[in-house]
């Protein structure tokens, strides 16, 4: 998270300062947020020599150095900032969050393989604008709203970085999906070397479907319809069910609520054939084949599936220009 401020001469105490996700490429949300909150960056050591290692270690390394706060503490911080806007109150309530994000990266990075720093770094522009956001007289905690906007902003940064490639549409594709990286490491347990004849065998699916999904796995390929679960739902719903607090529940029907709203305002920007396909198929929580779509509307199946396509791609459009208005819910 880089800061406008430390290019003009910034004489804060750098041992106070934010890490960063050790990635040079920082969204223009981010410096926004950064300038706004006066939350400046952790800067790299000058004048030693280069080092070889794990980013994901080191950031690591450098959040643990914050405390987590007490319920007390988070309470008085969070009415200094809301009544005074005060930027070190900002701060420690960010730095004391920092593990939070990372749990919730780790979420997304488990079931959809996207690099995990640039989770984390989307997941603290959320983070920040939860505290910018927060108001302590609705009486919950900081951690539980902040959350939804954790998840929020890694919801956008997903979207905005997937290719639209179907990857589990068969039973074994989405047996595959979410048990070939399983399958792998268990074999390597045992001693053995987990080529595809021996996955196949191991999973009970054809050597061909292993190469062809490890390709997709390898690749930086995921769909807003890719499968997070093996009953089949999609990236739209990508907030994991789990047993939560009351206030988490809360911030969580809100984003589902929001989402809901754009579907519904999406909807209407469609033609009468795209309509059928998105409720039936898309949004239908079993949804109709191919063919019984293409005998409805007079065309093949095929046609269905380009047609489908192309509402997909419409959907990313208008949903990336939604997001960012989250201010809209709270």
């Amino acid at each position: 998270m880089t800061s406008s401020k430390e290019k003009t001469g910034d004489k804060r105490d750098k041992s106070k300062k934010v890490p960063k996700s050790n990635k040079k490429k920082k969204t223009t949300d981010a410096k926004k947020l950064d300038q706004d909150l006066l939350l400046p960056a952790l800067k790299p050591q000058g004048g030693r020599a280069p080092v070889v290692y794990d980013p994901l270690k080191r950031y690591l390394r450098e959040i643990s150095q914050y405390p987590l706060l007490t319920p007390d503490e988070e309470k008085e911080l969070t009415w200094r900032y809301y009544r005074e806007k005060d930027p070190d109150a900002a701060l420690k309530l960010v730095v004391s969050n920092l593990r939070l994000v990372v749990k919730i990266a780790l979420e997304y990075h488990k079931m959809l393989y996207f690099n995990l720093l640039d989770l984390i770094q989307e997941g603290n522009v959320g983070l920040m604008q939860a505290v910018k956001k927060f108001d302590p007289k609705r009486g919950i905690r900081l951690m539980s709203y902040a959350q939804f906007w954790i998840r929020a902003y890694i919801l956008k940064y997903i979207i905005n970085n997937y290719k639209l490639v179907k990857v589990g549409t068969t039973q074994n594709q989405r047996k595959l999906f979410f048990n070939l990286k399983k399958a792998k490491e268990s074999l390597e347990k045992l001693g053995f070397d987990p080529q595809p004849k021996l996955l196949a065998e191991s999973l009970n699916v054809k050597e061909s479907e292993i190469i062809e999904m490890d390709r997709r796995l390898s690749s930086s390929e995921i769909s807003l319809d890719t499968p997070i679960d093996e009953d089949q739902k999609t990236l739209y719903s990508v907030f994991p069910s789990q047993d939560e607090s009351v206030e988490t529940s809360i911030a969580r029907e809100e984003l589902k609520e929001f989402m809901k709203e754009k579907a519904a305002a999406f909807e209407k920007t469609l033609s009468d054939k795209e309509r059928m396909i998105w409720n039936d198929r898309i949004m239908a929580e079993t949804p109709a084949s191919l063919q019984s779509i293409g005998d409805r509307i007079g065309v093949t199946k095929e046609r269905v599936r380009q047609i489908e396509k192309k509402i997909y791609q419409k959907f990313r459009a208008f949903i990336q220009d939604e997001i960012p208005t989250l201010d809209t819910v709270i």
